[in-house]
């Protein structure tokens, strides 16, 4: 039953992507133009409140209209905002939503430590707040909602070290590193997770990042903005490579930092191998998904945003209900994806750890495309043989 929500919940994104105007597509002036109303909830119905953070990227227009869709098919009246990757926008459309008096919130930061002063405010109108795949580094957040985000980087590592076979093969390889936002909690897990794949063959020597750029403030990606990574790696490659010295592997955070980096290889690189390089990614963004089909791109790391909406939810209303709330909601949902409940792995300050619902991610490749997003519904075949998504 949770899955035909979620695939159902699938259909009805695509069509809300389309009126606000695809993946590439920007909230309009200060956010309320992105504001869903009450149009579908019932008189008195609990509000809530929703803010994401950009259109900018494919995927939070994938989460920003999972969540509506799901809230409002629940009864819920929903305010859905879109900051604009503008952290005083999101702090202007979340302090409307607490005068608007909202009965939760579900955020999706920016930056997670520059939301104290409104999460306060939050916290004493006693407004439940749930961190949506963003850790907020604030205590009044309630719970955290998200993939296993170290398991994320631990899967593009991990790939890398099968696809080059590095425990048979001598090497040494060549490889670089295109990390996410710094301001982002998440990309630091993304990063350590590929890293500690990484480094013991680093270490070795069968691993040789030619750059010599390996910390995560000089590979770090701000926001995630793929214009910044195809620049990065556009001079990685007049620096380093333009001798025809060829690189094996790039290890990419997430899609559009990996956009940036197969562009510029696709245009400034002077290897013979340019086919074979081992590109990785995360987000299953269709501009990616397309160069996964194409050779350009070789994998990533897919997470079912619907499923991530389907916790949100079970997980809201629980709150709202003063239900207990720990392992058991896993349990008593019957979800049919895998989630694990963590009290240990994300503290919001010292010695205080948000309670956290973590879903399982999964690899996508050129190979397992077909049974992982079209055979589950989350995108179909167009009629040029790509993916598009379901609806």
């Amino acid at each position: 039953m949770k899955k035909f929500l979620a695939l159902s919940l699938a259909l009805a994104m695509s069509l809300s992507l389309a009126a606000c105007g695809g993946d590439g597509g920007s909230s309009s002036g200060s956010g309320s133009g992105s504001t869903s109303g009450s149009g579908s909830a019932a008189d008195g119905a609990q509000k809530i409140g929703i803010s994401m953070p950009t259109q900018s990227l494919e995927r939070w227009n994938r989460d920003g209209s999972y969540l509506d869709e799901q809230f409002k098919a629940a009864g819920y009246e929903t305010m859905l905002t879109f900051a604009n990757n503008e952290t005083d926008q999101q702090v202007n459309d979340i302090q409307n939503m607490i005068a608007d008096g909202v009965d939760l919130l579900v955020i999706s930061a920016i930056d997670g430590e520059a939301l104290n002063t409104v999460m306060n405010e939050a916290g004493e109108a006693g407004i439940p707040i749930i961190a949506y795949d963003r850790l907020i580094m604030n205590d009044n957040v309630s719970y955290y909602v998200s993939f296993d985000n170290y398991t994320v980087g631990t899967l593009q590592g991990q790939y890398i070290v099968d696809t080059l076979d590095l425990e048979n093969q001598a090497g040494p390889f060549n490889i670089e590193l295109t990390a996410g936002d710094p301001a982002d909690n998440n990309a630091p897990y993304f990063f350590q997770g590929a890293m500690d794949q990484l480094q013991p063959y680093i270490d070795e020597g069968k691993l040789v990042v030619v750059s010599g750029q390996t910390d995560f403030d000089t590979v770090a990606t701000a926001a995630w903005d793929t214009q910044t990574a195809m620049e990065r790696a556009q001079n990685i490659l007049a620096s380093y490579y333009a001798d025809g010295t060829e690189v094996d592997a790039w290890l990419c955070s997430n899609d559009s930092t990996s956009l940036g980096v197969t562009q510029a290889i696709q245009s400034d690189y002077a290897g013979a191998n340019k086919s074979e390089i081992i590109i990785t990614g995360q987000d299953g963004d269709v501009a990616n998904l397309k160069n996964i089909q194409d050779g350009i791109q070789s994998m990533t790391v897919y997470k079912a945003v619907a499923n991530e909406a389907v916790v949100t939810l079970d997980l809201a209303k629980a709150i709202l209900n003063g239900d207990t709330i720990d392992e058991t909601l896993i349990t008593n949902s019957a979800w049919d994806f895998d989630c694990s409940y963590d009290t240990e792995s994300y503290p919001t300050s010292e010695g205080h750890n948000c309670p956290s619902f973590l879903l399982v991610p999964d690899v996508v490749t050129a190979d397992n495309m077909q049974e992982k997003l079209v055979d589950t519904g989350y995108y179909t075949v167009g009629d040029d043989g790509y993916l598009v998504a379901a609806g």
